[in-house]
């Protein structure tokens, strides 16, 4: 939708943030060549590893010292966070040049086209983090109280959202820690799913059953910075390097380094633990054990320019204790398969890719079973937590047809399944309890989301049982379906409904941008009238379930700090968890965080926003991996 000028005093915007492409991977074209570099990108792209390199981390926002000119500001430049992209061609494994499928929201076939047999090849991961490789320059970032979040994402820009961050998350090598008194300690420090598990671990997934919240509001909302990491430096041969996955126990926040996790204590930041890999980590999976304990796939060596280096290895780490508990591989033939999705239910461990897929048990590491590889399908990938979920693609391109598998974790057996019509590529599962899936019906979003409808989905049965429409230019959600199955954000289920924000509109100040979170019944269809409005110069975005009540992110205006809300299930009435300080130090951190782009983690009173690349590309300002914030 076309965007209006930014308010008047508005801090300068910052180039868009999406995830540099990891060194390894090779970009898809996106349909109509390359799009314009955004402002502030006057470099022109380099190759790495046969992947256009990030632009130059964009400057901080300023916050604005003079009073409002007299005239409104020009209309936001550039694009959109970023261009369609083209659906990547399957290839082997993880990693290798030309396999790159595209970011959220890349073309997605009609509905019901074959899907493919458990274990056969998928088409292998993007770029990890939140969108896969993008195009050499990146659009423009949205600016708070700009218009520009939710669907309005291209496949690469949700790629390339994600990026960003990670750019502007990069450089520095300890902890900056904030003291815990003191009035310009908490604002300046700056400066220097449910399922079980799931929604105590602040995320994870969508959807899930419900039960009693658990996130109540503290005596005062006001969060000062617990902590900050310092964006790491990158490999010499490396340009970007993905530092996806990030984590909550009741005492440690876990977040994905380079070619390493590292256990940070929650309140403050100390180093607990570190397990140190061989390689970068591709992908993680949100949910957690009941114990702790979750999945990760990596690479089994730093890549380079004549080796990138494929995601072979799946590894089950412990949260608590800070250990690799197993580490296992699979094969395709006499070759490793280059995994493109990982998660966890029932006790098990389920990867895929386009070359095939495995599932481990928990406890021992000891594999259960392979999906079942033929020519005419494969399983595109998995989604987890109270279920078990696999897409799995049958036919050829021009005819392809998804098949949604609810499966026994540990046999592999197909309990239900529902075929979706002829013509739909891609599908995302947003709950797999209940069964939820997004898909771009006949490319129709138009935003690069990967979402024009979602499906709601009787797992007992493989029934359908109501198709919802989700027009892009309405709607502000988005799902990586290409290959990150399980990678839809923007978004909660719970309560038997859908929860959707909407795009931003005008709000009632001057040049002012807001939108709303909505509710469909996934058993008719139709919306509830449940509506919870962000306020003026706010934007809302779901995170979570906390028992029957929707958790949400407020992305503030250029002058606020972001907040979180709880949002009760049947009046839709919005409670204060927490606040962010205004001050601009602050400001310029959380802005560079925000959910289009970053992971965001909330829980017992904890703010966790964390960026999933890391840049080569150096900055006049201090980046960051990771920015916590704490009530109380």
């Amino acid at each position: 939708m076309t965007q209006p000028p930014p308010p008047p005093n508005q801090p300068p915007q910052q180039p868009g943030f999406g995830p540099p492409r990891d060194s390894s991977q090779q970009p898809p074209t996106p349909p109509g060549g390359q799009p314009p570099a955004g402002p502030g990108f006057d470099k022109a792209p380099q190759p790495g590893y046969g992947y256009p390199q990030a632009p130059q981390a964009p400057q901080a926002p300023q916050a604005p010292q003079t009073p409002p000119p007299a005239a409104p500001p020009a209309a936001p430049q550039g694009p959109g966070y970023g261009y369609p992209q083209q659906p990547p061609t399957p290839a082997a494994g993880y990693g290798y040049p030309g396999q790159q499928p595209g970011p959220y929201g890349q073309p997605q076939q009609a509905y019901g086209q074959p899907q493919q047999p458990y274990g056969q090849p998928q088409q292998p991961y993007g770029q990890p983090g939140y969108g896969y490789p993008q195009p050499p320059t990146m659009p423009m970032s949205p600016q708070p109280g700009q218009p520009g979040g939710g669907r309005k994402f291209n496949a690469q820009a949700a790629i390339i959202v994600s990026a960003v961050v990670a750019i502007a998350l990069i450089v520095g090598g300890g902890v900056w820690y904030a003291s815990s008194s003191g009035k310009d300690d908490k604002e300046t420090t700056a400066d220097g799913d449910t399922g079980g598990k799931d929604a105590k671990n602040g995320g994870g997934g969508a959807g899930g059953t419900s039960s009693e919240a658990k996130e109540k509001a503290p005596a005062d909302t006001a969060s000062k910075v617990l902590f900050q990491v310092p964006a790491p430096k990158v490999p010499k041969d490396s340009t970007t390097i993905s530092t996806s996955g990030s984590w909550l126990t009741d005492t440690v926040y876990a977040k994905s380094g380079i070619a390493e996790v590292v256990g940070y204590d929650r309140a403050k930041g100390t180093e607990k633990w570190t397990i140190d890999l061989p390689g970068p980590v591709c992908e993680a999976t949100g949910h957690v054990t009941e114990d702790n304990k979750t999945a990760i796939i990596y690479k089994p060596a730093m890549p380079t320019e004549a080796d990138p280096q494929r995601c072979t290895q799946v590894a089950l780490i412990d949260l608590e204790a800070g250990k690799e508990v197993w580490s296992k591989t699979a094969k395709s033939g006499t070759m490793p398969i280059g995994f493109n999705n990982v998660t966890l239910s029932g006790g098990t461990v389920a990867a895929g890719s386009t070359s095939g897929g495995a599932a481990w048990e928990v406890a021992s590491g000891k594999q259960l079973w392979a999906p079942k590889t033929s020519d005419a399908c494969y399983d595109s990938g998995y989604g987890g937590g109270e279920k078990l979920v696999a897409v799995r693609k049958c036919g050829t391109y021009e005819q392809r047809q998804l098949h949604i598998q609810t499966i026994d974790p540990k046999s592999g057996k197909v309990i239900t399944e529902y075929k979706m019509d002829e013509g739909i590529e891609y599908a995302g599962i947003v709950s797999t309890n209940p069964l939820v899936v997004a898909a771009d019906v006949g490319d129709t979003a138009g935003d690069g989301s990967g979402i024009s409808d979602f499906f709601s989905i009787d797992n007992k049965t493989g029934k359908l049982r109501t198709r919802i429409s989700a027009p892009g230019e309405e709607f502000a959600a988005r799902c990586d379906i290409i290959t990150r199955i399980e990678k839809c954000s923007g978004l909660a289920v719970g309560n038997d409904r859908l929860y959707i924000p909407t795009e931003e509109h005008e709000g009632a100040g001057e040049y002012s941008q807001t939108n709303e979170i909505v509710a469909f019944d996934l058993s008719t269809g139709k919306q509830t009238g449940q509506r919870a409005d962000a306020g003026d110069g706010y934007q809302l975005t779901p995170l979570r379930m906390d028992g029957g009540n929707v958790l949400a992110y407020k992305r503030p205006p250029y002058d606020k700090g972001g907040q979180i809300v709880s949002i009760d299930g049947g009046s839709f009435k919005q409670t204060t968890l927490l606040e962010n300080p205004a001050t601009e130090a602050v400001r310029d951190v959380e802005t560079r965080m925000l959910p289009d782009y970053a992971e965001i983690l909330f829980s017992q009173g904890g703010l966790y926003m964390s960026g999933v690349y890391a840049s080569d590309f150096a900055s006049s300002d201090k980046e960051y991996l990771v920015i916590a914030f704490g009530t109380g």
